[in-house]
């Protein structure tokens, strides 16, 4: 289920929205009730050491650990 962000286009307020059919029509405004949102671009989420979240397990190289002793 994704999390969408909006802002309010009458109050300027920004929430999420927990979708849980991605045809489900845009949320009112949970501050003001206004239907005038707009749904803003995320960006998605990248840990610290480069690997995005959720990736599936890959890990990459770690520091120091090319052999050789």
């Amino acid at each position: 289920m994704p999390i969408y962000e909006y802002v309010c286009n009458k109050c300027g307020n920004n929430f999420d929205y927990l979708a849980f059919k991605t045809s489900d029509p845009d949320p009112p405004c949970p501050k003001c009730s206004s239907e005038d949102v707009k749904k803003l671009m995320s960006s998605g989420f990248v840990r610290a050491d480069g690997i995005p979240s959720g990736s599936g397990g890959f890990a990459g190289p770690k520091c120091g650990s090319a052999g050789g002793g």
